[in-house]
């Protein structure tokens, strides 16, 4: 029976995960399998990988054939290399002390590389923030900027609206008060009340009683 290290899909849609499996070629891609040696998730940056390290080269040595995304997988976590360790150690290269410390050297190194890439990516993303957040606060000094000068322009335009209606109440007010003016003007000509003098001229009966007393 070929036999196949696979990646068996599961997880919701556009949020996938993957089982690392042994499985009969045969089989279809998320069927039945001789067993799980580990997971694949792609989600992450970077992926996140975890593998029954053991069972992985166990499988490898006895022959199992990963696919091109698995061999990528088991790589990346030095399967490939520890099985390149073994055959080694089988044909009396070296001994299995060896192989085991020149793999241990192998994983210490691959995570400070992890670790390199990590910071640098962490680096990359700060750097990125800090790029977009200066870029967003120039747009909204710039939005700032415009608000405050169409607020100007209102403020101006209230105050010029305001200063023309008291300007237009106050001509209102003083031609109001010339009117009234000019129009009672007349009165203080029509004073000819000196014209009624003529009542003095009943005198006369004063004197026609003066004229009788003295007869």
């Amino acid at each position: 029976m070929a036999v196949k290290i696979r990646l068996a899909r599961r997880g919701r849609k556009k949020l996938a995960m993957f089982d690392v499996v042994v499985a009969d070629a045969r089989a279809p891609r998320d069927g039945k399998f001789v067993e799980k040696i580990g997971t694949y998730n792609p989600n992450t940056n970077p992926a996140t990988i975890v593998l029954n390290e053991k069972q992985a080269i166990q499988w490898v040595l006895n022959g199992a054939q990963p696919t091109d995304t698995a061999r990528t997988v088991l790589s990346s976590k030095g399967i490939l290399y520890a099985k390149h360790l073994q055959v080694g150690v089988l044909k009396g290269a070296l001994t299995q002390d060896q192989a085991d410390a020149k793999f241990e050297a192998w994983k210490v190194e691959k995570a400070k590389q992890v670790e390199a890439s990590n910071t640098k990516l962490a680096q990359s993303k700060a750097k990125s923030k800090a790029s977009r957040l200066e870029a967003e606060a120039k747009v909204s000094s710039a939005r700032a900027e415009v608000i405050a000068a169409k607020n100007k322009v209102a403020d101006e335009a209230i105050v010029a609206s305001v200063v023309e209606a008291i300007n237009e109440a106050e001509e209102e007010a003083t031609g109001v008060e010339v009117e009234e003016v000019v129009a009672e003007a007349p009165a203080v000509e029509e004073t000819p009340a000196v014209e009624e003098a003529p009542a003095v001229e009943e005198a006369p009966a004063a004197e026609a009683s003066e004229e009788a007393a003295a007869e």
